[in-house]
């Protein structure tokens, strides 16, 4: 499709599955836990059983590792009627902690891509989940020099990017966001004026699925990062 970016002076990065791997991490996760509960229920109904409580504990948590881990917890507990062990507790928070220690993995193509934009544009990033985990995150990928700003949010709605480009007084019409979630970086960005552009990755979260009613908008789609040099000269 044809886009106009010749406006834009400052570029949101996502960072989970943006700039680097994460969501895969969690769905292996989930394959562990659901082995350590396989004598109280089935893998399916212990999947669901975690989702829906995951969802549940969002305005308590907010997104991220340490959320995702108190989750587990809760559910084994509830799935096992209070009987699991204290073994398998702490199995599972030996999990949480090998997710948070994982080395992070950069996506094909995400220092060029940062090295060319970062002399024209203003860099930023833009992110959800915990604090402490998405700084220890930046700082081990090697990719702090390109940014300008971090910011972490609790969640990535209209009013959340709305408070944040008028708190870093950037014009919404010179903003472009680019990340890999519909509902997070491009459908919010595209409500409030701003532009956006979808970069897939092969797993996503179903609670960051839309459906066909939600999508109503009309945005580039890459299917790498790299891609977007072609937009962006």
């Amino acid at each position: 499709m044809e886009v106009d970016f010749s406006a834009i002076q400052v570029i949101g990065f996502d960072a989970d599955d943006t700039l680097w791997v994460n969501e895969t991490y969690f769905r292996d996760t989930e394959e562990a836990f659901a082995a350590l509960l396989e004598d109280y229920e089935t893998k399916n109904k212990i999947d669901q059983e975690l989702f829906r409580k995951e969802i549940k504990n969002l305005e308590i948590y907010g997104y991220g590792v340490k959320g995702f881990v108190l989750s587990m917890v809760e559910s084994a507990l509830e799935i096992s009627n209070n009987q699991v062990s204290q073994v398998t507790i702490s199995e599972i928070l030996n999990l949480g902690k090998k997710m948070l220690e994982q080395p992070v993995e950069l996506l094909q193509g995400v220092p060029e891509v940062l090295r060319k934009l970062k002399h024209k544009y203003r860099l930023i990033v833009l992110t959800k989940g915990d604090l402490l985990d998405q700084e220890r995150k930046l700082e081990r990928s090697g990719l702090s020099e390109y940014f300008h700003h971090v910011e972490v949010l609790s969640d990535k709605k209209e009013e959340n990017y709305i408070h944040l480009l008028n708190h870093l007084q950037i014009d919404v019409k010179e903003f472009l966001m680019i990340g890999n979630s519909l509902k997070s970086d491009v459908l919010p960005l595209l409500g409030i004026g701003a532009q956006a552009v979808h970069v897939p990755f092969h797993t996503t979260w179903k609670h960051e699925e839309v459906s066909m009613k939600e999508n109503g908008y009309n945005y580039l789609k890459i299917s790498r990062l790299q891609d977007i040099l072609a937009y962006l000269k």
